[in-house]
């Protein structure tokens, strides 16, 4: 199976110019290596000029953030009819930044629900903000998923990913290890099996930690993880292109 992974470009790069530059660079690396399939989420002021350079090609188009309603009075907010029209078919919800931001559990699963409901593709972030020796981090991302997959029916399991986000691994000294992401992704399936049953066997689960060309292959032996969903290293091409290849002989 192909590895995955996600290009959060966050508020990222400054001009559409510059925009442009950083795709042609991404499609490049993204042709030249196999076994790894990218999707890439810009920022909303980008998706349309990104998708026409794109060009409907094998590059995933992903949303950073939508909100629930399809219209209304929300001044600042992007609907997932608007993200559908230009042309992005995935969306990112639950970003530990978004949740610093305020976004709530239930709304997170209202966004998961609403996605799922118009045929696209949700990328549920989940993860802690401390590890504790007691364990209570597990109890923290179980609550996560029940509330992020709340709305969703068994027929429609299998089309969320799930990204793992440990918030206290991102810049640390001593970065997540494999093992320990082998621990959490099992517990990510074994909670998800509790409601949905085998269906849970099924979904994706993304390390959203940070990751790089030297760590990467280790976390994708080790970590019973399918992929990455990376951010600074996205928006520095020789960066990333490095990541690929490490992630395409994994």
């Amino acid at each position: 199976m192909k590895s995955l992974i996600v290009a959060n470009w966050k508020m990222n790069p400054a001009t559409a110019k510059e925009a442009m530059k950083l795709i042609e660079a991404t499609k490049k690396a993204t042709v030249a290596t196999k076994g790894v399939s990218v999707i890439i989420a810009p920022p909303s002021i980008f998706l349309r000029d990104v998708a026409q350079q794109l060009g409907g090609g094998k590059i995933g188009l992903a949303a950073q953030h939508v909100h629930f309603e399809n219209a209304g009075s929300f001044t600042g907010e992007i609907s997932i009819p608007q993200i559908h029209d230009a042309k992005a078919t995935y969306a990112i919800v639950g970003h530990a930044e978004r949740r610093a931001m305020g976004e709530t559990n239930e709304e997170v699963g209202k966004k998961v629900a609403a996605l799922l409901e118009a045929k696209m593709t949700p990328i549920l972030c989940i993860g802690e903000q401390i590890r504790t020796p007691a364990g209570e981090h597990f109890l923290f991302v179980k609550e996560q998923l029940r509330t992020g997959l709340h709305g969703v029916s068994p027929a429609k399991i299998g089309k969320v990913i799930i990204a793992y986000e440990p918030v206290w691994a991102i810049g640390a000294a001593h970065p997540m290890q494999p093992r320990d992401m082998h621990e959490m992704s099992i517990f990510i399936r074994k909670t998800i099996v509790e409601k949905y049953g085998d269906l849970g066997m099924n979904n994706t689960v993304l390390y959203g930690g940070a990751v790089d060309a030297a760590s990467a292959p280790s976390m994708l032996r080790d970590g019973d993880v399918k992929g990455f969903l990376v951010g600074r290293a996205s928006v520095d091409a020789k960066a990333f292109v490095e990541l690929l290849s490490a992630a395409s002989k994994a």
